[in-house]
C-alpha cells in the first residue's frame, strides 16, 4: 500500500433518518442547534433538514433525513443512523487510492462516484458492503467522504501546525 495521499481533517455531518423528519427535529432544535437550510434531492430519495453545531470552518452539520418517496430506494429512513461524512482535502485523490487499496465505492443512479452533496460540496459514498473486486467497506455503516473548501484545509493546518 502506497503512502495516502490525502487527510481527513474532521466530520462534516452526521445524517440521522426516519420516516419523518419533523420527529427528530424537536429534539435537535430543543438542544439549541441552528437550522441551515431544507435540501430536496429527488434523484437520491431524500429531503433533510441540515442544522449546524458550533462555529467557524469546523462546525459540524446534523441531517436529518426522509424519503422523497417512501416507495423508491434508497429509504434513508431504514436505519436511524444514516451516514456519517468526514471532511477530506483532496477527493479525487482520496478516491483513487482508496479504490487501488481495495475499498468500495456506491455510484449513484447515474454511475457517479464523485457528485455534488446536499450542502453543496462535492461528495461520494464508501459502500457499506465489500464485494470481491472491492473487499474493503463501511462494515454495514454508510460512509461519506467530502471535499473540504479551502476555510476548512486552511483551520485545520492552523489547529494542527
Amino acid at each position: 500500500m502506497s503512502e495516502r495521499p490525502f487527510k481527513v481533517l474532521g466530520v462534516h455531518h452526521i445524517a440521522i433518518g426516519a420516516p419523518d423528519k419533523t420527529k427528530p427535529r424537536k429534539l435537535w432544535d430543543m438542544l439549541g442547534l441552528e437550522f441551515i437550510k431544507e435540501k430536496t434531492m429527488e434523484g437520491e430519495n431524500v429531503i433533510e433538514d441540515i442544522l449546524k453545531i458550533g462555529t467557524g470552518p469546523l462546525a459540524v452539520e446534523i441531517d436529518l433525513m426522509q424519503p422523497f418517496d417512501p416507495e423508491k430506494k434508497p429509504d434513508v429512513s431504514a436505519t436511524p443512523l444514516g451516514h456519517f461524512g468526514l471532511w477530506v482535502d483532496d477527493l479525487p485523490k482520496a478516491v483513487e487510492w482508496l479504490t487501488a487499496n481495495g475499498v468500495r465505492f456506491a455510484a449513484n443512479r447515474e454511475g457517479k462516484v464523485i457528485r455534488m452533496g446536499a450542502a453543496g460540496y462535492d461528495i461520494t459514498f464508501l459502500h457499506p458492503k465489500g464485494n470481491d473486486e472491492f473487499p474493503i467497506s463501511g462494515n454495514g455503516v454508510l460512509i461519506e467522504l467530502v471535499q473540504a473548501p479551502q476555510e476548512v484545509i486552511d483551520a485545520y493546518a492552523k489547529i494542527m501546525g
